[in-house]
This record gives C-alpha cells, structure tokens and sequence, in this order.
C-alpha cells in the first residue's frame, strides 16, 4: 500500500528481532533500502523490546535479555552489546542473551480519519495498535496499545471481514488456527468482541511422527482477499510445516552405511553436549585459556558432526505452504 501516499506503492516488514522495517516505493518499481519506523517522538519502533533486567534462566544459567537488533562489540573495557546506540556491558556475572519478539505488521485506516495506522502481532500473542496521529503524507505514530490476544505468535490482518464499512481483525497464531474479533464499534471508533476461531488448529501427530504428505502447519500468517470474485472475502494462510522428504527406499548396502555412520555420529554427538553443558555452567570456574581450548574443541567435533549428518539422508524437510479457504 501507498504509506507516505506519493502515488508508489510501499511495503513494510516485521522481523524477527521485533522492528518493522519500511521499503518505500520507487517510480521505477523498486524499492528503496529498509528504514526502521520510529513512534512520532524519534525512537525506533520495537514494541516489547529493548533491555530486560528479567534474569532468564538458561541451562542452569542466569541472562539478561535484550529483544531487538544488536551488534556487539569487545574493547579493552570489556564485551558490549549495542542496542540502538545504547551499550550494555557483557560479564561472566551478568551475561546478556539476545533474542526478538518476532513482529508482524500492516497497516490500516484503522480509525477512519484517512491515514494508515500500525497493527503489529508478537510472539506472545499478543496485537498492538499504533494509531497514526500524523497525515497521509507524514505519519506520526503513538505508543502502542494492545487490541486482542492469541495463543502465541500473532500474525494479525485488518479486514472488513462481514462487509458492514468498518475494520474487523483476523489473527493467525502458532498453532495453526485463524480467530475473528469482530468490531462492534463503527468506522471511526472500533470496539472488538471476544474472537471466533474460523480456522482451526492443527492436528498434533502422536509423538515424533512427521508426515509425508503436506498438510497444514503452524505460525498462521494470513491475507484476506476475494479469490474467486463471488463478493465475499477469502482467506490466504501461510504457514510453517515439517514432512518426510519422498526420498527412494535405500538398498541394504546403504542401510548398512548409515547405521555405521550413526554408531559413528553418537558418541560425538553426546561429547559435543558434554562440552556445552561445561561451557555454560563453569565459564566462571575456567580461565581464559581453558575457555579459548573448550571452544577449539567445540569447534573440531562441530566440523566432525556436521561431515557426519551430510552423509545421511535428511529425517524431515520444512516448508511454508500457502492454504487457501474459500468462504461459503
């Protein structure tokens, strides 16, 4: 859609550390480079990210978080990771772990007032508003506010799904499933009801079971549009989805390599968990050089497993297939 309303059409993207990153729209049709959107004050838009100060623990150890893109960088004063300008020290005594809120984001007139608003899903769940307080030209957006909930990873769509003038919201959620949370409301002020699972979840199989076949997945990411032209909005899912790779029986000869490269692989397997397990619960019971030859022998069993495993043939195979539902 027209953002900035130049007559070009724009794209935006969330992400895994949690921005939303802005591709304005060219004459030419191209895009320029990514910015990051920032709230009307100038700071860039990470909802339920930055620093955490919430001691995570670990594999038996204890982190600070911070959610977000960052850098790291190691001076003579010691390892910093930066976030957005701002550094935080990384001691053995208080190590910081990084991670994202796996944002997901569109845009809408949500309010009615003839500019797009921001709508971001996390992985928590949970859907935020951003209402755009600036012109379709310049948009200015607010601090969030959250407007539904799902199980875990959001992936909201704004739609007028029952075609009354004004924006529902459909969410996808890891799970598989597709909610509607009706507006009740009208066109400029919006009240959503309780949700209504119109797609359900996925079916869980019995243990590690992975299927051959394709079948839906998880991590709904969703579009509502008419595909066949009757009137009447469909929906586009997206998902996430392992399967059994459709490989050719093997002969015994090769049954017979594979079970000696596995009696191989298992022994470094379990010394490389060894390995990390010592990493992570005695760095501060080693020095530095006990540390920096733990981690060259990390490396040299890595190299090994790795030259293992591409031996065999792959277990499983990911996907994201695209289901579509037409509406009756």
């Amino acid at each position: 859609m027209d953002l900035n309303n130049d007559g070009n059409i724009d794209i935006i993207s969330g992400s895994w550390p949690g921005e939303i990153f802005f591709f304005k729209g060219e004459p030419n049709h191209t895009f320029a480079a990514p910015e990051m959107l920032k709230y009307k004050d100038g700071e860039i838009i990470n909802v339920g990210g930055g620093f955490r100060n919430e001691n995570i623990t670990m594999n038996g150890r204890k982190y600070n978080l911070i959610a977000g893109t960052t850098t790291e960088e190691n001076t003579s004063e010691g390892r910093f990771i930066i976030y957005h300008g701002k550094k935080y020290k990384n001691t053995d005594d208080n190590p910081i772990a990084t991670t994202g809120t796996a944002s997901t984001a569109h845009f809408a007139d949500w309010d009615g007032d003839g500019d797009y608003d921001l709508i971001i899903g996390d992985i928590n769940g949970k859907v935020y508003l951003l209402r755009n307080e600036g012109t379709p030209e310049s948009s200015a957006f607010e601090k969030e506010q959250e407007i539904a909930k799902v199980s875990s990873r959001a992936g909201p769509f704004p739609a007028d799904w029952d075609n009354d003038g004004d924006m529902d919201l459909l969410v996808g959620a890891d799970n598989g499933s597709v909610s509607l949370f009706e507006n009740k409301g009208d066109r400029k002020s919006p009240k959503l009801v309780s949700a209504v699972e119109i797609v359900p979840p996925v079916r869980e199989l019995p243990g590690e079971e992975i299927p051959k076949d394709a079948r839906r997945g998880n991590r709904s990411k969703i579009c509502a549009a008419d595909w066949n032209s009757d009137g009447k909005l469909d929906l586009l899912v997206g998902d996430f989805a392992s399967q059994k790779p459709d490989l050719p029986e093997p002969t015994p000869e090769q049954k017979a390599e594979y079970e000696k490269i596995r009696k191989e692989l298992e022994p470094i397997q379990k010394q490389y968990s060894q390995l990390m397990e010592k990493s992570i619960n005695q760095t501060k019971k080693l020095s530095k050089n006990e540390l920096d030859e733990l981690q060259k022998e990390q490396a040299k069993i890595s190299v090994r497993m790795v030259e293992l495993q591409s031996k065999l043939p792959p277990e499983r195979e990911y996907h994201g297939w695209i289901w579509l539902f037409l509406r009756k």
